[in-house]
């Protein structure tokens, strides 16, 4: 007992936030995923636009081609948290089958903590490439020249909610394994 309130209160009292959170990065996932399936759907107007444009009418469109990559990239970042958060990531399949129970949990652990440190990583040199874009107005070098703290909030945005759904899914498993069921 600690304080008066014994494991199964406190453990209660410790999965309300989380669900909270749960909750709350389970609608943003939600919000992101129709949003990048609409970007997927623009990207494929915009390249097809621009290929009957150039071929049939003969004009030149300079914009099109990083306007879907734009939102290509936009549509990928982002919804990596929704994909992550359903376990939708390639993976090996061969080696879970060859583990017992207990060693593939460990190993899943270990797996999720190295992506976290790699989504950590790339998420925080996404937040100062985002700010060197931002602070010295940085632009594409083509001729349309859209500013690149478009593309770069992408990424910046899409690679932190990754890297909080990780964190979630370690916590839950290490206290998923603290407290058998």
């Amino acid at each position: 007992m600690a304080h008066g309130l014994d494991d199964v209160e406190t453990g209660q009292a410790a999965a309300l936030p989380r669900r909270a959170t749960d909750r709350i990065l389970a609608f943003v996932n939600d919000l992101v995923v129709k949003a990048s399936s609409a970007a997927l759907v623009a990207a494929g107007f915009v390249l097809t636009y621009s290929v009957i444009v150039r071929y049939f009418l003969k004009i030149s469109t300079d914009w099109q081609d990083e306007t879907s990559v734009f939102l290509i990239i936009g549509a990928v970042f982002l919804s990596s948290a929704a994909v992550q958060a359903m376990r939708g990531h390639v993976a090996i399949e061969t080696i879970v089958g060859l583990l017992p129970p207990r060693v593939n949990r460990v190993r899943q652990i270990l797996v999720d903590v190295a992506s976290l440190a790699f989504c950590a990583f790339f998420a925080w040199k996404s937040w100062t490439l985002l700010h060197e874009a931002w602070v010295d107005g940085y632009h594409s070098g083509s001729t349309w020249g859209p500013p690149l703290w478009i593309p770069y909030s992408l990424m910046t945005i899409g690679m932190t909610l990754l890297s909080i759904q990780i964190l979630l899914q370690v916590i839950d498993e290490t206290r998923r394994g603290s407290h058998p069921r």
